[in-house]
Order: C-alpha cells, then structure tokens, then sequence
C-alpha cells in the first residue's frame, strides 16, 4: 500500500467519525449513519490494502 493509500484512507476513516460525531451531536440519524458507512467503506479499502501487502511480502520471501 502505497504511502498517499494510506493517506487517503486514513483522512477518509476521519471524515466519516467526524459525519457520525456530528449527527450525534445534532441527532441526525442520516448523518451518523452517512459516517458510520463512510467510516466502514475506509476499513474495508485499508483491509484490502493489507492483503494486498501480505501477498506482496510473500511473493517477496520466495523471489
């Protein structure tokens, strides 16, 4: 994973907690829940980064 990958997911993780803070703090259940999935799509995409450097690594060990 690149370093702007990680970058990029991180400030999209952030965004998303800030979306649900917010829509707590003014109880607006469509903004949590807007955050919550927004929070949820940034954890997926940093799951699929680490898998993709977990195999990298491995094809690594046996080059």
């Amino acid at each position: 994973m690149s370093f702007t990958d990680k970058v990029k997911n991180k400030a999209e993780e952030l965004s998303g907690k800030a979306k649900q803070a917010v829509g707590d703090a003014t109880d607006n259940p469509r903004l949590q829940a807007e955050g919550q999935a927004q929070e949820a799509a940034a954890h997926a995409k940093q799951a699929g980064e680490h898998v993709k450097d977990a195999g990298n690594d491995v094809r690594d060990a046996f080059s």
